[in-house]
């Protein structure tokens, strides 16, 4: 626990120190033991009422009785890999610190966001600690399928937020939504014969690339949002399976990325696949993939390959509230928008209709790059942020904004 009560500049100091010992565990998705540890003992450092690690080794701090109204800080603790490391000009997991900036993987998403909540918290609770109960969730293996770590947390825990508040990078700016995503599998079927021979079997992979070619003339017809933008799709990933390099391949998997926007559905986003095949003859199947992995615990968690579109209203209470705090804390009001990539939204705003707002330091388009880095001054910005987003929801929650 803490000995002093250290001012708002002290504070800061620590949390970056914080960020730069996340930064510095190595975390891929499944891998996360050793930074949770980290996460856990911190919260514990800074007095949170109650730390818990859960079966699948999601990190979950209080600071509250438990009752409501209930106000959830989201963030995970997994990162994607570092690529090619020569591309690098700071090690990827030295914490480094040049020009104001905190450099290193997964220092924008999200090790530096997730200590600036917890740290925000912590001052929370320190300065202002209304009524209600504020919880901050770090949870696991959020890169490859979002929402499912905290859906696990939230049904083990017995917890239902109010509210909830995702800490991807934002660029301080507020962010109320954004497009769904599916994955699609679809297989190509052909007929295996020597290579020499061509003539005599059925070439998966020409049946395949119909299928791109379809996929490219789909694109431009998907249907756009107003606020959310085009539906997208792109083919990401092919796999040829035959017998050698001089055999004709007698089946083909490629994977299709798919983003829905609002008032698009997976049932549609699939026939218009399996037209393409129908249209072109190809023998083949279109499905959705699911997740299957287990967690650094053991824990063995599935789900399906489809996230919903999310978008909170525009004049919703909730969304002002953070509106007003963010601007009380950075001293302008900040722009409001959606993120382009995905998030632990899909399960709390998409699947359940809780209340969910984006907002935390570091910009959206260094996440999973090389040299992905994050501002000092907005880890330490959003630290206040979060610290008065929190006074603002749970003391005036049910009062008019």
């Amino acid at each position: 626990m803490l000995k002093t009560m250290p001012d708002k500049g002290e504070l800061a100091k620590r949390m970056i120190a914080f960020a730069r010992d996340l930064v510095r565990i190595p975390s891929l998705s499944g891998e996360e033991e050793a930074v949770a540890h980290r996460v856990a003992r911190e919260m514990r450092d800074l007095a949170f009422d109650e730390v818990l690690l859960d079966p699948m080794g999601n990190v979950l701090g209080r600071i509250g009785s438990g009752e409501g109204p209930i106000l959830l800080f989201d963030a995970h603790m997994d990162t994607v890999g570092v690529g090619d490391p020569d591309a690098w000009r700071f090690p990827p997991f030295g914490g480094e610190i040049a020009d104001g900036r905190l450099y290193g993987r997964g220092a924008a998403d999200m090790k530096g966001p997730l200590a600036a909540m917890v740290y925000g918290a912590h001052l929370f609770a320190r300065e202002y600690r209304g009524r209600g109960t504020l919880y901050v969730a770090a949870v696991v293996q959020e890169e490859p399928k979002e929402g499912l770590a905290l859906k696990v947390l939230l049904r083990e825990m017995g917890i239902r937020p109010d509210f909830v508040v995702l800490g991807e990078p934002s660029d301080l700016a507020v962010k109320r939504g954004h497009r769904g995503r599916l994955e699609i599998r679809v297989t190509t079927y052909g007929r295996a014969c020597h290579a020499s021979t061509p003539w005599a079997g059925e070439n998966a992979l020409y049946a395949a690339a119909k299928v791109i070619f379809g996929v490219e003339l789909l694109a431009p017809t998907l249907a756009d949002d107003p606020v959310l933008g085009r539906g997208s799709i792109a083919v990401t990933h092919i796999h040829s399976f035959a017998a050698s390099r001089n055999a004709i391949p007698d089946r083909v998997e490629l994977y299709i990325d798919r983003r829905l926007t609002l008032g698009e559905t997976e049932v549609k986003a699939l026939a218009d696949i399996r037209n393409i095949l129908q249209k072109e003859g190809i023998r083949g199947e279109v499905v959705v993939p699911e997740y299957d992995v287990v967690s650094y615990t053991g824990y063995r968690v599935r789900g399906r390959e489809s996230y919903p579109a999310w978008l909170l209203a525009e004049d919703h209470p909730f969304l002002r509230r953070v509106v007003h705090a963010v601007e009380g804390a950075l001293g302008q009001r900040p722009t409001v928008g959606t993120w382009r990539f995905s998030t632990d939204g899909v399960y709390t705003m998409g699947e359940l209709g809780i209340p969910t707002v984006g907002f935390g330091p570091g910009r959206e388009q260094v996440a999973h790059t090389a040299d992905e880095s994050v501002s000092l001054r907005d880890l330490e910005r959003a630290m206040g942020a979060y610290a008065r987003i929190a006074e603002e929801v749970l003391t005036h929650a049910e009062e008019s904004p």
